[in-house]
């Protein structure tokens, strides 16, 4: 194994070994502190322009399966982790995790303290870096690392989201004979979804609730979205920072009133943001998958999956129009609200996640009640 060299932009530089692609890549540095899921955190647009640190110990050791992808592949720049399996043990795998991420050119640093390193951003919050296996001077990646642009009024959402409208018609599969999912509900509404860099078990979660799905580019127009003749409009996950897509602000604005909406995680954002709230950046985001949350219209509290570094902002939202509905119980951030007047919904947080806890679940049923009461 040769060696990788993870550079932050204040100066911290972190040895360990390369596995993966032999190659440099850059972005913000974050960690994510789910137990299991790793292929989906690799495969999740919402992390493009981003280096992940997994704290989970040792990765890579249940390998990749094609049907667990949430995107059509790797969106992640590079990987950190305490130890990386060679060696997968899993009936459904198709690929070991190191080759997977290869294939893509993204680069993997294991053997590094990342209970060090997560400390640090805790205590520093997140910031640029860049992996490196072909570079070994720390001096000279501190200062690439330094010339990255921030997170902050980066648009990547246009960057990830499709550029042809299509249909999907997937739906839930189980992944083992006890896993109870249930039946497909009878597709009854059709539902336009804008992808900002939107994950495969959001859509097939759509269906399962009885839902024909459309995906439309991230800069389609209102006009265009009405012209398909939806029930309802779903506004999708993506990365970025939330600000700089004033057209796709826009044109929520534009359908709020006109079909019911539900939003989710980035989508979450810019319903605030055309709501006329603001949003901001996190010291260190949420990225887990054991993240409380309570349910302020039922005192429920439900353990959910996060992905995000941006939130909105509650005192700037006019509370006369709009109410909150879920609060993170960590650090009493928004993590949802909805309209008191329009069919108008939306969270943070990641109900459909795949895998992580199953206590969400029920929004997508709360959408299609809409589609229902609307019709």
């Amino acid at each position: 194994m040769t060696t990788a060299i993870l550079a932050l932009e204040d100066g911290s530089v972190f040895e360990g070994r390369s596995f993966g692609a032999p190659t440099e890549r850059s972005g913000e540095v974050v960690f994510n502190t789910a137990l299991t899921g790793y292929q989906e955190v690799f495969t999740d647009p919402s992390y493009s322009g981003q280096i992940v640190i997994l704290t989970n110990p040792q990765i890579g050791n249940y390998g990749t399966s094609s049907t667990d992808n949430e995107s059509a592949g790797p969106y992640i720049e590079g990987l950190v982790v305490r130890e990386f399996s060679p060696i997968a043990s899993n009936w459904r795998s198709d690929a070991a995790a190191d080759t997977f991420l290869s294939r893509a050119g993204v680069p993997i640093v294991s053997d590094l303290d990342t209970r060090a390193l997560v400390r640090h951003l805790r205590t520093r919050g997140v910031m640029r870096g860049v992996l490196s296996s072909v570079e070994t001077d720390g001096r000279k990646l501190v200062e690439k690392a330094r010339l990255i642009p921030t997170m902050a009024g980066l648009d990547l959402a246009s960057r990830v989201s499709t550029r042809q409208r299509y249909q999907w018609t997937e739906t839930v599969q189980p992944c083992s004979p006890s896993d109870a999912i249930g039946p497909d509900a009878e597709l009854r509404y059709n539902v336009v979804a804008y992808d900002y860099g939107i994950k495969h078990n959001i859509l097939r979660r759509l269906v399962h609730a009885g839902c024909r799905v459309t995906v439309v580019p991230a800069l389609t127009s209102a006009a265009d979205v009405l012209a398909l003749s939806p029930d309802g409009i779903f506004l999708s996950n993506g990365p970025g920072d939330p600000e700089p897509l004033v057209t796709q602000v826009a044109n929520i604005r534009q359908l709020i009133g006109r079909k019911p909406i539900f939003g989710i995680c980035l989508g979450n954002q810019l319903l605030g943001l055309a709501l006329g709230g603001k949003t901001y950046k996190l010291k260190f985001g949420h990225r887990g998958a054991n993240h409380p949350v309570r349910n302020e219209l039922t005192g429920r509290v439900e353990i959910t999956s996060h992905n995000h570094g941006f939130a909105v902002d509650p005192d700037s939202l006019n509370l006369s129009e709009v109410e909150i509905t879920h609060v993170n119980l960590n650090d009493q951030t928004l993590e949802g609200f909805r309209h008191r007047r329009e069919p108008v919904f939306c969270v943070q947080y990641h109900p459909e996640a795949a895998p992580g806890p199953h206590d969400s679940h029920y929004l997508f049923d709360d959408f299609t009640r809409l589609m229902r009461e609307a019709k």
